[in-house]
């Protein structure tokens, strides 16, 4: 029941997409300082949500639960806009419904189907850009441009879902990251890092995440600045508590049931806990996703499968949070900080 010896390795592109079956799509608002991202599998995927922050935003979570009915989704979004950003669901929604693409009993031409599509937002509404939208938020043709624009490949840092977003007093975005083990299964996240807490150690600039970094891929400054205090939250958000949260999806090309991947979206909260300090405060809405495309059997005994999945998810989530800090970029003509404007 030993796990194989370590020669897991990043996958191609080092993103979700790396995933077999899996494409992300993304759309921004520069005006507004917001986007959506779209995960968007080739089929039906196997779905599962967790949920730890304490000022939470989702759709379609309950859903999820393997109790009810449904047991496959069509998509997963994550967007930024707090309340009106759920709404990029509904332009996610309409595209997949107007292609034949959802749930539905029995086929009919007179019933279109019911795409499930769950999603989260984060808080990025008090970052300067233009929120005067009135009754038009542009969030549900946000969602319609990110899942038209579905790819293998998508920019990291300030993009999508995580366009509007900071980490702690940095500048925040997209992340993402993928490993494929010695044994042939491959596991994705991708992130967007709005957190209240700090992504790097007090007095430095050295990643939490500095452990699980796989090559030069944030850096590679290595672990030797990693000492924290207690109470010392160093670049976290304290004097904006309220704005924040950290959405995320993980991904694996194994089958897995609907608990399964509940128990794999479960230890892959860990990663977060492993990159971001603090963590699932009550100023944030954590949540993170975890989708199975099962394009291989889950290797048998299933249960110890699981749990290296679920490991495995946890450290490429960490790695994909310092992917979004380390990759992100002023808003034009601001004057945000950025993790590359830390002294070296």
């Amino acid at each position: 029941m030993n796990a194989p010896p370590s020669t897991a390795a990043p996958g191609a592109r080092n993103l979700i997409t790396d995933v077999p079956g899996l494409r992300v799509g993304q759309a921004q608002d520069l005006r507004a300082r917001s986007g959506v991202t779209v995960i968007l599998p080739d089929a039906r995927a196997v779905c599962a949500a967790d949920v730890r922050g304490g000022a939470p935003g989702t759709r379609e979570t309950d859903a999820l639960e393997p109790e009810n009915l449904v047991e496959a989704v069509d998509a997963v979004v994550l967007s930024g806009g707090s309340v009106y950003g759920l709404g990029a669901a509904d332009g996610v929604a309409a595209w997949l419904g107007a292609r034949g693409r959802g749930y539905a009993l029995a086929a009919s031409p007179d019933v279109p189907p019911s795409p499930v599509i769950p999603a989260a937002i984060l808080f990025d509404m008090a970052n300067g850009g233009d929120k005067a939208w009135g009754e038009a938020p542009p969030y549900r043709e946000l969602g319609m441009a990110a899942i038209a624009a579905a790819s293998e490949s998508f920019r990291l840092g300030t993009a999508g879902a995580g366009y509007g977003a900071m980490a702690g007093v940095l500048k925040g975005g997209i992340g993402s990251a993928s490993v494929v083990s010695a044994d042939g299964f491959t596991v994705g996240a991708i992130v967007a890092v709005n957190a209240f807490g700090s992504v790097v150690a007090p007095g430095g600039r050295t990643f939490w995440s500095a452990p699980y970094e796989i090559g030069e891929e944030f850096g590679g400054l290595g672990s030797a600045g990693l000492a924290a205090a207690p109470d010392d939250w160093g670049l976290a958000k304290l004097g904006a508590a309220p704005r924040n949260t950290v959405i995320a999806c993980v991904a694996t090309d194994v089958a897995l049931t609907p608990v399964q991947a509940k128990r794999m979206a479960i230890m892959a909260q860990d990663g977060l806990a492993r990159a971001i300090r603090p963590v699932h405060s009550p100023f944030d809405g954590d949540a993170v996703f975890a989708l199975s495309t099962g394009r291989q059997a889950c290797p048998e005994p299933a249960n110890f499968t699981v749990a290296r999945l679920g490991a495995l998810a946890a450290d490429t989530l960490a790695r994909a949070v310092a992917r979004a800090v380390y990759e992100a970029t002023a808003w034009p003509g601001s004057d945000v900080r950025c993790w590359r404007d830390l002294p070296a």
